[in-house]
């Protein structure tokens, strides 16, 4: 079991962002990075629909951290509305003017056609997303049961909205006048299940995502109270002991009320601000207006449609299937377990097929864009580079297969090793 530790008051301290062609190089060498922000937007979405901002500790009665957790597991709250501030520094590495994460193999950006400017608007979900990895947003969240769902991603001058209502599912981003549609898969139950990226929005969820990850492994406290969007809550904090994980702590807002997660935030073992922070500025659990999660295609909007064979629509390029230019996942195993978990892969088409093997000097630009942008490392494994955030470490061999986690460099090598 987890060492779980009672609180010894309540005045603790509160806790708690097409251009040209490319030469084939560089574009194939700036893949590598790929699965360190795959595993940054893991990381980031934890924290999607969790934290609040804090203003004085209100006074509280004891709690220990056993009944906080048996408090927020019997939170039944259906019915959730409110603004959301999201702050996610990974410290993802700097590429070269011009190149980002998104760059897929023909230029362009990941999941874009060559079509033109209509074809460089993705909506779906999974890449709209991954914007999350980094920088400060501001999300508003609604949810009315299972069935009723919205996340809206708010920008200076646009707007970008999941809606879930019903078995019917929209994206839609008024910046370029795009939609994403598609039927929400059956669930073992016959009925219908939310999609990946509203479920793992809402405050429930995230919370059991983190603590499915305590065992014995980890310190479990209740370390004072805070007020978050004007509401009482209690502060938890959880503290992986294993010295292989990069993660420092996780401190958990729990509504002192209704036992719902109010607030994430999630620190790094080498210190500094918060990897995640994730703020509701405002909250309420009333039911939300049904016109909430209705949705139109507004005139003019392209429409790009999903079928349940993953073959798409009109305007459609690839339905359910996975996102062009995202990695596969498919053959995915996870090494170890809890904190020092760690996701082994085959690396994106292209990547890890002997560029560097040999060198900065015969591998040409993409040989030096790796260097820049990871360190080479060698073992038993032979050699590959490796990519670092605050967070997240992706070990990348030169023979095509990836290690990717919450965990130390030495702690991949070791993995690939065996």
């Amino acid at each position: 079991m987890a060492r779980i530790e009672p609180t010894h008051g309540s005045d603790g301290t509160a806790g708690a962002g097409e251009g040209t062609r490319r030469p084939h190089g560089r574009r194939r060498a700036v893949r590598y990075a790929v699965p360190v922000a795959v595993a940054g937007v893991a990381a980031a979405s934890i924290g999607i629909g969790t934290a609040l901002a804090s203003s004085g500790d209100p006074d509280l009665p004891k709690i220990s951290a056993q009944d906080l957790i048996a408090k927020m597991a019997k939170s039944d709250a259906q019915q959730l509305s409110g603004t959301v501030k999201v702050t996610t520094d990974l410290g993802l590495p700097s590429l070269p003017s011009g190149l980002s994460l998104g760059d897929a193999p023909g230029g362009g950006k990941a999941g874009h056609g060559s079509a033109g400017k209509d074809a460089g608007a993705d909506t779906s979900p999974q890449a709209k997303l991954t914007e999350l990895a980094s920088g400060t947003h501001t999300l508003r969240v609604a949810a009315d049961g299972p069935d009723k769902q919205r996340l809206s991603i708010v920008e200076r001058a646009a707007e970008y909205s999941l809606i879930r209502n019903g078995d019917q599912v929209w994206a839609y981003d008024s910046k370029s006048n795009t939609v994403h549609h598609s039927t929400a898969p059956k669930d073992a139950h016959g009925g219908k299940e939310a999609p990946q990226e509203l479920r793992g929005a809402s405050p429930q969820e995230l919370a059991k995502k983190t603590l499915a990850a305590v065992d014995d492994s980890t310190s479990v406290t209740v370390d004072g109270t805070a007020k978050v969007a004007g509401r009482d809550a209690y502060q938890l904090v959880i503290k992986p002991k294993a010295a292989e994980t990069t993660v420092g702590a996780v401190r958990i807002a729990v509504d002192a009320r209704n036992g719902v997660p109010l607030k994430f935030t999630l620190s790094p073992k080498g210190g500094g601000k918060a990897v995640v922070d994730a703020a509701f500025t405002k909250v309420g659990f009333g039911k939300p207006a049904a016109d909430t999660f209705d949705f139109k295609p507004p005139k003019g909007a392209k429409v790009t449609e999903d079928k349940a064979d993953g073959k798409g629509g009109k305007g459609a390029e690839g339905g359910h299937g996975r996102d062009a230019g995202a990695p596969d996942l498919s053959g995915m195993n996870v090494l170890g377990k809890s904190w020092t978990s760690i996701a082994e892969l085959k690396a994106p088409g292209g990547v890890g097929s002997g560029a560097g093997a040999k060198g900065t000097k015969d591998a040409g630009p993409a040989g030096a864009l790796l260097d820049s942008l990871g360190s080479k490392v060698s073992g038993s494994f032979g050699s590959g580079h490796v990519f670092s955030t605050r967070l997240v470490n992706a070990l990348v061999t030169d023979d095509g297969r990836v290690y990717v986690g919450a965990v130390t460099k030495d702690a991949l090598i070791k993995a690939a090793s065996k």
